[in-house]
Formats: C-alpha cells, structure tokens, sequence
C-alpha cells in the first residue's frame, strides 16, 4: 500500500479512496501536456500481489483502446510499476462506486436514472465486443449528481462471443459468485456470452432496489446452487412499494436460462426508460409487455436442444431408475444414445445435469 500524499512516478497529492477485495483504489494528480489530471489509481491489495492480480491488472491496460470511451467507461491510461507493482492509472470521472449507494434500497426516480445509464454503459460495452464477466456495484462507478455511469474492473472481460467455462472448484472460478450467471460457475449446459452480464445486472439492480442481495449463502458451492437452482423472491414481494413492473424486469434478468433473459442491454434501457416516463407523468408504472424492443443485432444460436424431448424423457427416466431402484450390485447400467454426429450426442447427454439430485 502507498503511504497517504505520497507520490507515483508523476502523480502526485495521492489520497486513498476505496478499497474492492484485490484491489485499492487511490486518488491523485497526473502531470500532463495540459496541466494536472484528475486519475484513479489502483494498486493490488496484497504484497506481495498474486499472479491473477497481475493479470487483471495487465489485462484491463490491454483493452484501452475498447475503452477509450471515457462515457461509459473508466479509461486506463498508464501501467506503471512501482516499488515491484503494477499499478494501474485510470481517468477520474469523479464517481462513486456503486457499492456505497446499494447499502439502503434506493427511492423509485433515483433508481431509474442510474440504471438507464447503466444499461447504456453495458450496452456500449457490448457494442465493443466485450463480455465483462464481472458486473457487481464495486465495478460500476456512479456520478449522483449527474446521473452518469462508468464501468471499471475490466480484468477478467473477454473479446470472444462466447466462452464455456470448464468445470473447477468455486475459488477457482473468475468472478464474484454473490453476482455470477449460471453458466459462469460451469454447471450448466450453456455457454458465457453478453447476457451473462445481463443476469448480473439483475443481481445488481436487486440489491438497489431492495437493499439485498436475491440470494444469501455460507459457502461457495451454496452460492452456485442459488444461481443455478434457486428462485429468488419477487421484489414486489420482498418490498412493497416496488413497482410490479419493475419487478418483472429484475425477474426476466434473472433467468436461469440465457435465452429466458432479455437478450439485449438496449432492451433493458428502453424498457426502463417507460417506467420512468409512467412515474414521471403517473405517479406510478403501469404493467406493459416487457421484452417488445428486445432485438439483437446479432445471431445467437440457442443451445437449447429441440426436437428430442421423447429422448430427453427417456434418458432421464432410465438414469431415474438407475439413481433409485434396483437391489445393490445390479443398479448399473449402460445407456447406448445412437446418434449422426458427437455434436449430437454430446447435445443429449448435455441435457442431463438439469435433472437435479
């Protein structure tokens, strides 16, 4: 940690200013061709720092240019290295991260505001091609008096369209697991594309609306069973003065399934932009069909598997069978699947973790 008012290779009047698990964030004064900057700077909270610190770190500088939009994003602008560090230089927009305004649920208007900015800011994230993986009030910055949002913690955000992740223990897994998509933990048959985000913007939206999480959990293989397997209470239900609307739009984000979900971020935004029109002009939110301007821009196959429910049926019932009958020694058995190709055989056998035991 960097003593208070001490100085970084060009920044100076450093002043600390949070701090999010791995990471401490300070505030400072970079020297420039211009005049001073106001920057973020933002060092690992351990020393000396792990290698996946490192990594992070590295790899938010690595996707500067995607970021250069200091509107919906907290620009990086240097990695220097300091006393053996790394230490990671970001714009200073002057927000707050999210996380100190989600402690108490958030009044209606004031909510709306900032998560129309947010979904703007996911969905020009996702414009750029970027799965951020890890949305979560501590990497969202936020300006009350303005209104705007700015993303930050880009350390584990992906270029690709779609990822599996593999299966591995919980402290293995990238991410926050009280914020993470099913299919982020591994166990599901789905893979990790923009709509991951889309969940843990639900997670979030949650939180400010009801000043909880939607789930609680003692340990992580706990948290993975919530995502994957557990409803989470209404908002409307847990808060009365929730609007149903409102609470039908955290609910569709929070599907188990990506294809359940709102496909897009701009489908969100415009949802949210008529509850707020309703409750600035009503008073209150009427109930609306959610989802009507929903429409990506890009072909995203399903992976759900159509056109063999008989044999779902029937694989499920056989490995019913297997689970609870027959005397010991003869519960056994093999299950023969014919099949074109592997992709097939691997659709129909991939069906199978969603029988729950």
């Amino acid at each position: 940690m960097v003593p208070q008012g001490s100085d970084v290779s060009g920044i100076s009047s450093l002043q600390p200013a949070w701090e999010d698990g791995d990471r401490i964030f300070y505030r400072g004064l970079r020297d420039g061709a211009k005049g001073q900057q106001a920057v973020l700077v933002v060092f690992p909270s351990t020393d000396p720092p792990t290698v996946d610190n490192l990594k992070r770190l590295t790899h938010e500088f690595d996707l500067r240019d995607d970021l250069a939009d200091d509107s919906w994003a907290a620009q990086p602008l240097a990695l220097l290295r300091e006393q053996g560090q790394p230490v990671l230089v970001l714009k200073d927009n002057e927000g707050e991260p999210l996380q100190r305004l989600v402690r108490t649920r958030m009044e209606v208007q004031s909510f709306l505001h900032l998560v129309i900015s947010l979904s703007v800011a996911i969905g020009r994230l996702h414009d750029r091609g970027l799965i951020h993986k890890d949305i979560k009030p501590a990497n969202i910055l936020a300006n009350l008096a303005s209104g705007q949002i700015w993303l930050t913690g880009f350390g584990i955000a992906t270029r690709l369209s779609r990822e599996r992740q593999p299966v591995e223990p919980p402290e293995f897994i990238a991410g926050t697991l009280a914020y993470m998509a099913p299919e982020q933990t591994g166990r599901m048959n789905r893979s990790i594309d923009s709509r991951s985000d889309l969940y843990s913007l639900g997670v979030t939206l949650y939180q400010m609306l009801t000043g909880h999480l939607p789930f609680t959990a003692s340990d992580p293989m706990e948290w993975i069973h919530c995502h994957i397997a557990r409803n989470a209470v209404p908002p409307c239900e847990r808060v009365e003065s929730v609007p149903i609307a409102l609470s039908a739009i955290i609910m569709k984000l929070l599907a188990k399934t990506p294809e359940d979900r709102y496909q897009t971020a701009r489908g969100v935004e415009q949802d949210l932009r008529r509850c707020l029109a309703d409750w600035q002009s009503r008073g209150r939110i009427e109930d609306f069909p959610l989802g009507e301007h929903d429409v990506s821009d890009r072909l995203l196959i399903p992976e759900r598997l159509y056109g063999r429910s008989r044999e779902i049926v029937a694989m499920r019932a056989a490995f019913e069978r297997v689970v609870v009958g027959g005397a010991p020694g003869k519960r056994f058995k093999a299950l023969f699947v014919p099949c074109w190709g592997r992709a097939q055989r691997s659709c129909k056998f991939g069906e199978m973790p969603y029988k729950k035991h």
